[in-house]
């Protein structure tokens, strides 16, 4: 009976071997990941969507790993390439939650809101910058985000095959890139907030010297608060699906470099 039960043995011990070096890819994303991997969730929570993940993964890219398996290859490589290869995806997307930040950031800077923090994040952050953050991982879990995050797993390891260190050139060029698309995108939905601002002190610059007996501070300040708060109310809808509109672009080829 053993004898006859060995090569199942044998074939389920390459599986879960298998489906181990996929975890140690989804897993290193999941710490990083927007919605998913936040630091507000709990770690019992993250561990067992990294598992589901990996469940859903690992079907699609069991052709890439089995021959590994197959070869008998030691494991000790894939301690290193597969972590790295999921943290560097999980941190280019983590850079889409670091631009509503951003936004939100600037835009309370330049209302003169960024003394009113959002306690309930894991680090204090303006409370604009809360509402935006909030808001887009709403939107995109809403719009299947869980299905595309898969997606881009299974594609990853066309791009970052298992067990091979992706170059430094290529991970640099990738990086940098993205980098500058998400400084680039924060400022874009932060610009209207950095317009009416910039007029309306001119304006209030004017006034002053206009009529210098009138106290501008008392005025302007309530006055540009406001302001800010019914500019909210009318940008952020659009901003919000500016952010998504320039999300699913990357989701749809991820490890593309930006222009």
């Amino acid at each position: 009976m053993t004898g006859l039960l060995q090569p199942v043995l044998d074939l389920a011990a390459d599986g879960l071997f298998a489906a181990f070096i996929v975890f140690l890819r989804v897993g290193a994303a999941m710490a990083a990941l927007p919605a998913f991997g936040e630091q507000s969730l709990p770690q019992r929570v993250r561990l067992a969507m990294a598992i589901a993940f990996t469940a859903v993964v690992y079907p699609a890219v069991a052709l890439e790993v089995q021959p590994v398996v197959a070869a008998g290859g030691l494991i000790a490589p894939y301690l290193l390439t597969e972590p790295l290869a999921g943290l560097a995806f999980g941190l280019v997307l983590r850079l889409f939650v670091l631009v509503l930040q951003m936004a939100g950031a600037i835009a309370a800077q330049a209302t003169s809101l960024s003394q009113l923090f959002a306690g309930s994040g894991a680090e204090p952050q303006a409370a604009m910058g809360h509402l935006l953050t909030v808001g887009g991982l709403a939107l995109a879990v809403m719009a299947g985000l869980h299905v595309r995050l898969a997606e881009a797993l299974i594609l990853s390891y066309q791009a970052l095959p298992a067990g091979v260190f992706p170059a430094a050139a290529d991970i640099l060029g990738w990086g940098l890139g993205n980098v500058a698309r998400a400084f680039a995108l924060a400022f874009s939905l932060a610009a209207p907030f950095v317009i009416a601002s910039l007029i309306y002190n001119v304006a209030l610059g004017v006034i002053n010297r206009a009529m210098p007996q009138l106290m501008v501070a008392f005025v302007g300040a309530p006055a540009l608060t406001a302001g800010g708060l019914v500019l909210l109310a009318l940008a952020l809808p659009s901003g919000l699906v500016l952010w998504h509109a320039q999300f699913q672009v990357f989701l749809a080829a991820p490890f593309d470099v930006p222009p």
